[in-house]
């Protein structure tokens, strides 16, 4: 079974996701973006949500975590929960 390796962060606005994105994108470090600023519990290990495979997350995670390329910031994704910024660090097919 396809399992990926991702990690998130997760905010309320699109606005502050798409502001974060710049950030990283202009050299800040994924993981300390993540510790001091996602809501998510998965914050204190820097977004790090482990290895899962497809239907464990919601559906609008799933269809970027298993189609989008390893190592690229994605999003702002939005789901019932907020919104994510993800980064598929892993996968195995």
């Amino acid at each position: 079974m396809t399992q990926a390796t991702a990690r998130h962060i997760l905010v309320a606005t699109e606005e502050q996701c798409q502001d974060l994105k710049t950030a990283i994108e202009g050299g800040a470090d994924f993981a300390q973006v993540a510790k001091d600023n996602s809501s998510c519990p998965s914050s204190r290990d820097g977004g790090n949500l482990g290895s899962f495979g497809p239907g464990d997350m919601v559906k609008e995670f799933d269809e970027v975590v298993f189609s989008a390329p390893l190592n690229v910031v994605q999003g702002p994704v939005k789901t019932q929960f907020g919104y994510h910024l993800l980064e598929v660090t892993d996968r195995q097919d």
